[in-house]
């Protein structure tokens, strides 16, 4: 099955915010301090991405 731009976009946004979940309690999950660091980063970066891919599907919806 051939994937469109929006289907992409949304498959990859719904990947995106699942990371940001899955970061944010593997960062809870350990006691090492730099670990947790980085996973609340890669959290924070998650969450843009997300966000851009959110703002790029309301535009391209809002052209139907």
């Amino acid at each position: 099955m051939q994937m469109n731009n929006m289907d992409i976009l949304k498959k990859k946004l719904l990947d995106a915010q699942e990371m940001v979940r899955d970061y944010e309690m593997f960062s809870k999950q350990t006691d090492d301090k730099e670990i947790q660091k980085a996973f609340k980063q890669f959290a924070e970066e998650s969450g843009m991405q997300a966000s851009k891919m959110q703002a790029m599907i309301d535009k391209y919806e809002g052209f139907k």
